[in-house]
């Protein structure tokens, strides 16, 4: 029960810093939409930086769960079956999983003036390329923790532009998606 209490308040406040941004990350806040008593969120985490620890540490959390539940898809793959499982999930990081990688945005920011939310990051995102990296070595990559690096950096910025840059009026049409993903894929297996 305790613990799922601590991370239905890190989940919520993750929902509150991607909906009011980091000045609007507070404890009444949190207990508010999360919907427990006041007080429940200083209880558990008992500063701000506790406060941005959970959110850190919950959003870590649901993206290897995602790399997880595609796993098994990926271990046996070539480049096309790769173009479409990375172009489905950037369909729902901008669709259902919005909400995440704004609140990962307010984290970025967060992380110039805080290293402690830095190395959170660059520790989580390593280990997400390294996983990237398995995956183009198993499909014969050369140089694949490299092409991981950029694969990596060229989705998030995909994702960058279609939620809150340039593009993010645009409609996410999955067939535009994948023809994206379906580029830089083949780039990153080609030999």
């Amino acid at each position: 029960m305790e613990l799922d209490r601590r991370r239905h308040i890190a989940r919520t406040a993750l929902h509150v810093l991607a909906t009011a941004g980091g000045r609007g990350l507070t404890h009444r806040a949190v207990d508010a939409a999360a919907e427990v008593p006041p007080g429940s969120t200083s209880y558990y985490f008992r500063t701000r930086s506790a406060l941005l620890s959970a959110c850190l540490a919950d959003l870590v959390e649901q993206d290897h769960a995602e790399l997880d539940l595609m796993q098994p898809l990926l271990a046996a793959v070539d480049a096309e079956v790769l173009a479409e499982a990375v172009g489905d999930l950037v369909c729902h990081w901008l669709t259902a999983g919005r909400e995440r990688h704004l609140a990962r945005y307010e984290l970025s920011l967060e992380s110039l003036r805080r290293p402690d939310v830095a190395e959170v990051l660059r520790v989580g995102g390593r280990a997400i390329r390294a996983r990237v990296a398995d995956v183009l070595a198993g499909l014969g990559a050369p140089d694949a923790r490299e092409r991981a690096d950029w694969l990596v950096a060229c989705i998030d910025g995909i994702v960058y532009d279609r939620l809150v840059g340039a593009n993010r009026d645009l409609p996410v049409v999955r067939d535009d998606i994948l023809t994206m993903t379906r580029r830089l894929t083949g780039l990153a297996v080609a030999p």
